[in-house]
């Protein structure tokens, strides 16, 4: 299977702007500041977390705690990932009586959030746990919402969204591509 890209939907610019957007609501919307933590969910959730936290830091004046979170071994397809699974680290501060906001970059199904929120609470008790995504895609297979939207794009059952990060990919910008057979 090949993919053809189809579009851009955002560029470096717009996803920076995006996140400074998501950073002043999350700051907004959450009364208790001091208890903020921003988990990234691993591989593009956490530079998107990471600048998140510089972007709240610059509106606050001070640090916010940031981490990041595996879900490999959460997920409920692992056994269809691959035979050895890699394993990253999760680097979080503590979670116990946090106002958690878990970030990713593509929400779709909502597995993914599934798997991140057993990985958290394996760790400790949150306060409250809400989610924050640059792009929501709908399709969801379970009852999960994000929080926090940078933009929603309905997409068709052979559409993917690319997300593309400087930290990860050397480029920077959102695609929306389609699967050819």
């Amino acid at each position: 299977m090949r993919v053809v890209e189809k579009a851009q939907l955002m560029s470096a610019t717009e996803i920076d702007r995006t996140l400074q957007r998501l950073a002043h609501e999350i700051v907004e919307r959450t009364p208790q500041l001091d208890d903020l933590t921003l988990v990234g969910i691993r591989r593009r959730g956490v530079p998107l977390a990471e600048r998140l936290a510089r972007n709240i830091q610059t509106i606050l004046g001070k640090p916010v705690h940031s981490g990041s979170l595996d879900i490999t071994l959460y997920r409920d397809d692992l056994s269809t990932v691959a035979p050895q699974p890699v394993v990253q680290a999760s680097d979080i501060p503590t979670v116990d009586d946090r106002d958690v906001v878990l970030v990713d970059d593509v929400l779709y199904t909502g597995r993914t959030t599934r798997a991140a929120m057993n990985g958290l609470f394996d760790l400790g008790r949150p306060r409250r746990v809400r989610l924050c995504v640059l792009i929501d895609r709908g399709h969801r297979e379970l009852p999960i919402e994000a929080s926090f939207i940078g933009r929603v794009v309905q997409t068709g059952d052979t559409e993917i969204i690319e997300v593309r990060l400087r930290e990860v990919d050397e480029e920077e910008r959102v695609m929306l591509v389609d699967r050819v057979p």
